[in-house]
């Protein structure tokens, strides 16, 4: 009698088991009126794909009957994979108080606040990003969102960006005397060939996936020069061994010449923002095979506000109207070059959930559309080595689907309207 009751107590929880099971096992099927190819770079017609636990089973050509147990119509839409942007900070996002709040700030604010911008950035079609700096909230938010905690694209952390003493990433710049104190390697401030390796070392300790590396001064750092190295060719190299022994991928920020030389030189991954960027780099890059991640949304974004008064700090004014002007500049030639080139925003610096609008400067900036979603799909998972898991709409892979109204090759403009957005066979829009 006991044996039955403990039964009957079991039930309700064996039939959601059971209920889980069979969701998880239902097929839904996509009628694709156009199907981007990232082998050809073009669309195909009338395209069925199907789905099952988050992958793609199938793609065919559309027939007479669908088996599937859910069908979305997207016969009169452009479907392309889930876009990926290489390049963001979720933490956080430009405005006028933005230094200020490094003070008002605690983790649980910098928490919700990245939380929101995650569901912008996903539902903008971005289903992977790559999160670039920040204190460490971002790879929490990583393990949030995989874990379904939060709604948000697949996450790529570096935790902590890594600089040198009064670099671009000092967590100190800018502090009167008696904050700054002495950060080191576990606060991502290095100076020695040993110090980078314990600094690339903590961050996968502490669960980063990538390493960021700031080897040239910044933008928007309280700190004069924008350009100049800050890096020796030692600690660099100290730096992208350790990474690589430990399977992580690599990305240098990056304005002047010298500082993107000594990074392509110890083989990093890519260079992010390039703005000035030398011919010799160039040549370095198609040697290498070093990607180049332009970041033009943020080049627009800081001079158009570099002409508001106090909307920045005064010592971060020359450099933000200086960069900004050369990034397209610079863009054309390493395109022109063949320099591999991979997409990448730096939203947080400009708005997050207008990714998209990179799209449409690369193509101002002399980029084909075809290349421009080359960039944000193909291109940029062989960056995070992970082109046998998304990037492309082919059997085997995750369901990260999105689509838009009308032709991106011809309105590139389109892809600032995403109306469906699918990660991991989950819609998170339609």
């Amino acid at each position: 009698m006991n044996k039955v009751k403990n039964l009957l107590k079991l039930l309700p929880l064996l039939l959601l088991v059971n209920n889980l099971s069979v969701a998880q096992s239902q097929t839904t099927a996509i009628k694709a009126g156009f199907l981007f190819d990232t082998e050809s770079g073009t669309f195909i017609q009338d395209q069925l794909i199907l789905i099952e636990q988050g992958k793609i089973l199938s793609i065919s050509k559309i027939g007479q009957s669908i088996k599937a147990d859910k069908v979305i119509d997207l016969s009169d839409a452009w479907v392309l994979p889930g876009f990926i942007d290489l390049h963001v900070h979720l933490e956080g996002e430009s405005s006028p108080s933005r230094y200020l709040e490094r003070f008002t700030k605690n983790q649980a604010d910098i928490a919700y606040d990245a939380a929101m911008y995650a569901e912008k950035t996903l539902l903008a079609g971005f289903t992977t990003v790559r999160d670039l700096g920040g204190s460490g909230v971002n790879t929490a938010l990583a393990r949030a969102v995989e874990m379904r905690k939060v709604d948000g694209p697949r996450i790529y952390s570096a935790g902590k960006a890594i600089a040198t003493t009064g670099g671009h990433a000092d967590p100190t710049n800018g502090f009167r005397p008696d904050l700054v104190g002495d950060p080191g390697p576990k606060e991502g401030v290095i100076n020695s060939r040993e110090d980078a390796r314990k600094a690339v070392r903590q961050r996968y300790k502490n669960g980063a996936q990538v390493i960021k590396i700031t080897a040239t001064g910044g933008v928007l750092s309280l700190a004069k020069s924008g350009m100049a190295p800050q890096f020796t060719q030692d600690e660099i190299e100290g730096i992208v061994e350790t990474a690589n022994d430990l399977g992580m991928v690599t990305a240098a920020h990056a304005h002047g010449a010298e500082g993107m030389k000594r990074a392509v030189l110890a083989g990093i991954n890519s260079i992010e923002h390039g703005s000035i960027m030398s011919e010799e780099v160039m040549d370095l890059m198609v040697k290498h095979g070093t990607y180049y991640v332009p970041t033009l949304s943020a080049g627009i974004f800081t001079t158009e506000k570099a002409d508001i008064k106090g909307y920045y700090p005064e010592i971060v004014v020359p450099k933000a109207k200086y960069v900004g002007a050369q990034m397209q500049g610079t863009f054309k030639k390493a395109y022109d070059k063949g320099v591999k080139i991979a997409f990448g925003t730096d939203s947080g610096v400009s708005p997050h959930g207008d990714n998209a609008k990179e799209f449409q400067y690369m193509v101002e900036a002399g980029m084909s559309p075809k290349d421009a979603l080359l960039s944000a799909t193909i291109e940029a998972s062989k960056l995070l080595r992970a082109e046998d898991e998304f990037g492309s709409i082919r059997e085997g892979l995750s369901a990260d689907i999105v689509a838009v109204k009308s032709n991106p090759l011809t309105d590139v403009k389109s892809l600032q309207q995403v109306s469906f957005v699918m990660k991991k066979g989950d819609i998170y829009k339609q």
